[in-house]
């Protein structure tokens, strides 16, 4: 009782707001399959990729609303104001700050060569580098990767099942949500708050949403200039962009199969394979 109690009254902010995390994730997660296992009349139509589509364009609208209101004022000033040098460094120290997630990923899915060499990359770029501020490693032709625990998932064969929406958070899906709390507790910052305090990595996680939120300025750019449907152009691009990266950029040839006016352009006479 005294183990569980101490656990309740836990005032750290960082392991509290990482318990939040986890937990909201999972009620989430019950919530859709919950919705999708009773479908109405109305719903015969649905997708079956997006079964949870009123959901996710609901939170997909609040996280708009969210990102006009208060970060795009405040990385369009970030973006003006601070040099493109400083906001280079910036961003290699975020990174540097959450490799350890490809370190461990790297090695989930047998990659053991990649493993040592993201290992040493992050240990370079975390010395030599200067706490990860300068990308030392790339110079030492050490290459960048980039793996997750949704991606180890899919290289294990897991389904990535439906799309999903998290508010504030951004596309994924059953499969790729696991990697949220994985992140979290393979981020360097974690435990930094964890030794340091809530005073110093709270303005470290701010800023490193800021610098996030800038990097993909031009990508939003070109959603808003493109795309009809926003949401659906969101949508399909995420969802390729994690078929590209869990098979490294080889992607299976049956995935053409799935094209219903379109044969497989590396099969003679386009015949597709039964």
């Amino acid at each position: 009782m005294n183990e569980h109690s101490g656990i309740l009254r836990n005032t750290n902010p960082i392991i509290n707001h990482c318990y939040l995390i986890v937990i909201l994730l999972f009620v989430c997660i019950i919530a859709l399959q919950g919705c999708a296992s009773a479908p109405k009349k109305g719903d015969l139509e649905t997708d079956p990729v997006d079964p949870h589509e009123k959901i996710n364009r609901a939170s997909y609208d609040f996280t708009d609303k969210v990102d006009r209101t208060v970060f795009v004022p405040i990385v369009n000033a970030y973006i003006d104001y601070v040099p493109n040098a400083a906001q280079r460094s910036i961003g290699n120290f975020y990174d540097n700050l959450s490799y350890p997630n490809v370190m461990l990923n790297s090695f989930l899915q047998g990659k053991v060569k990649q493993g040592a060499s993201d290992t040493l990359r992050f240990f370079v770029n975390s010395t030599v580098g200067m706490l990860g501020l300068f990308d030392m490693a790339s110079h030492m032709g050490l290459q960048k990767n980039d793996e997750d625990f949704g991606q180890t998932l899919g290289v294990w064969g897991v389904d990535p099942g439906s799309y999903l929406f998290i508010p504030l958070i951004g596309p994924s899906s059953e499969r790729d949500v696991t990697n949220i709390p994985v992140g979290v507790f393979t981020n360097v910052l974690f435990y930094a708050g964890l030794v340091v305090g809530s005073y110093f990595a709270a303005p470290l996680t701010i800023l490193g949403a800021i610098d996030k939120r800038a990097r993909l300025m031009g990508a939003m750019r070109i959603r808003d200039e493109a795309a009809i449907d926003p949401y659906l152009f969101v949508r399909e691009a995420s969802m390729q962009q994690r078929e590209f990266l869990v098979h490294d950029g080889k992607l299976p040839l049956d995935l053409y199969d799935s094209e219903p006016f379109q044969d497989n352009p590396f099969e003679k006479d386009g015949k597709k394979k039964k």
